[in-house]
């Protein structure tokens, strides 16, 4: 059978951190969404996306195939449920389709003509960008189970303290000598080739993935994710940083999220409740207004490539967009449009060209290349976002 993941109706929502990925490839918990549905499917899976995006990420259709809703997270039920799928029936949660069967001589889906199968048990919807750290503790629980079910943890070093040792994975070629791993209200996974070192205090649920590092004398609160090839140090609480991201020094990050190729500066802070303790408002780039989130605590979406200098002052629930650099005293905005240059004394357009130059520099340190296809995609979101700035 012939998987696809489908962004669904959350798309915009997930701004700005979609702009430059579909919804499938946005990491919460340990692994990608698209991760977790291949581990549990069986099978690798293809994308249907926005136009722009699918030259990095392509949809490869055949005669039979099931789409599938990338904002809802997969369980080993619902797993079998959609490999179970039969021509003309769709799994669906309330009013959402899970996901369908379809061929692909189908021009067009009709619902009313599909058999509806019911998924009422509990499930995990990516719907806003808030979503990505505030259910992050299940993701990270869900994910611990699948990636260490019948496996052996490598041993705890004798140097390191740890409380529920039971609920802490170490993968091959991670390092780690006096640190302190607390397991109590959620499990700790540390990844492969990853690294803690001396002094950091760690409480779970935590996730270290692959070839990432903790910098000496941490303090992380859990639900937290450092992806993979990342650098965090510091003072970190409830956060999700995608991967090749540094929050390498002291500074206080929480209820944030951090794209790809991110840095935050030495002494970086961000705040994550409000003086007066009211609902947290988020910058929303479908009604381009600022939303109600529910939330009391909600700190900094911070998308792909962008940068802020050292002592930077973020205040509570900004959104920073891609490729951003941010400098100098004071707070900036709480809503810094894509490709802006400056801080809280006003932006300049931070052109392509520029943006270019640093990232290339900053992704061939860690071996990676700027694909013609990744220049692409900034284009595209340079074009797309030029009615926020103002110059």
């Amino acid at each position: 059978m012939n998987y696809i993941l489908f962004d669904g109706p959350f798309r915009n929502n997930l701004l700005p951190f979609t702009y430059t990925r579909p919804v499938a490839d946005i990491r919460i918990g340990i692994l990608t969404i698209r991760e977790k549905w291949e581990l549990l499917l069986g099978y690798t899976t293809t994308t249907i996306t926005e136009d722009y995006l699918s030259d990095k990420y392509p949809m490869v259709e055949m005669d039979e195939n099931i789409m599938i809703n990338a904002s809802f997270l997969p369980n080993v039920e619902l797993a079998e449920m959609i490999k179970s799928l039969e021509e003309n029936q769709a799994i669906f949660n309330d009013e959402d389709v899970i996901a369908f069967f379809t061929k692909d001589t189908q021009e067009a889906i009709d619902f009313d003509t599909y058999e509806a199968i019911e998924y009422n048990e509990d499930v995990v919807k990516i719907e806003n960008t808030w979503d990505i750290f505030s259910k992050n503790g299940i993701a990270i629980q869900d994910d611990f189970d699948l990636l260490t079910k019948d496996k052996k943890s490598q041993p705890i070093p004798a140097s390191v303290n740890t409380i529920n040792a039971s609920q802490i994975f170490i993968e091959e070629g991670a390092k780690l000598e006096f640190v302190t791993l607390n397991a109590t209200n959620g499990p700790i996974y540390i990844g492969k080739d990853a690294e803690v070192m001396e002094g950091s205090i760690i409480r779970g649920p935590f996730a270290l993935c692959d070839h990432a590092t903790v910098k000496m004398g941490a303090k992380i609160y859990g639900p937290t994710t450092v992806g993979p090839h990342s650098k965090v140090g510091g003072e970190i609480n409830n956060s999700v940083i995608f991967g090749y991201s540094n929050k390498g020094h002291d500074g206080f990050l929480g209820n944030s999220v951090l794209g790809e190729w991110c840095n935050l500066g030495a002494d970086t802070n961000n705040s994550n409740l409000k003086n007066n303790y009211a609902e947290v408002r988020l910058w929303n780039y479908e009604t381009e207004n600022f939303a109600k989130t529910g939330l009391q605590f909600c700190g900094l979406m911070m998308g792909d490539h962008s940068k802020c200098g050292i002592n930077t002052m973020f205040n509570t629930g900004t959104v920073v967009g891609v490729s951003a650099n941010i400098f100098g005293s004071g707070f900036p905005r709480n809503f810094v449009p894509s490709f802006s240059w400056g801080g809280s004394s006003g932006f300049t357009t931070y052109l392509t060209k520029k943006a270019f130059e640093v990232a290339e520099v900053v992704m061939s340190r860690r071996d990676v290349e700027l694909t013609d296809a990744d220049k692409a995609i900034l284009e595209h979101v340079f074009e797309e976002t030029k009615k926020y700035r103002r110059n």
